[in-house]
């Protein structure tokens, strides 16, 4: 299966290919290697959304990244802009699940902690293994 940190453009999405409109702009829609959590696609479009080109990933199917240019000449440079924009994303996306996985590691701690029955109690529960 693959994971949060193996996400990459991989090309142009098939269905919507570029095509260059009178205003004169051009539509591009770039394909990602597998969908992108919500969360992580929110990440994405808050770090871009000043850009220029208002590239913007829809949160509920996560693989496509809808954005434009004025001319053919834009598009290598928008498409790096992009692949670093992905990277970027994914490793604040893994420092923050890391975070919060430490946040609940702390939290578990405390309940150990209490004291009586409850505190007992509390540290079962936190102790227990929930993974296969």
């Amino acid at each position: 299966m693959e994971g949060i940190s193996d996400i990459k453009i991989t090309g142009i999405d098939e269905k919507r290919p570029p095509k260059i409109r009178k205003e004169p702009y051009i539509d591009l829609v770039f394909k990602l290697s597998h969908k992108a959590p919500p969360d992580w696609c929110k990440d994405f479009n808050d770090s871009l959304s000043k850009n220029a080109y208002a590239p913007k990933i829809n949160l509920d199917d996560g693989l496509y990244i809808q954005t434009w240019v004025r001319s053919t000449d834009e598009i290598a440079g928008l498409l790096q802009l992009l692949k670093k924009s992905v990277v970027d994303c994914t490793e604040h996306y893994i420092e923050k699940v890391q975070r919060a996985a430490q946040t609940a590691d702390s939290a578990n701690s405390l309940l150990k902690d209490g004291g009586g029955e409850q505190g007992r109690l509390n540290a079962v529960i936190a102790g227990l293994d929930f993974k296969s």
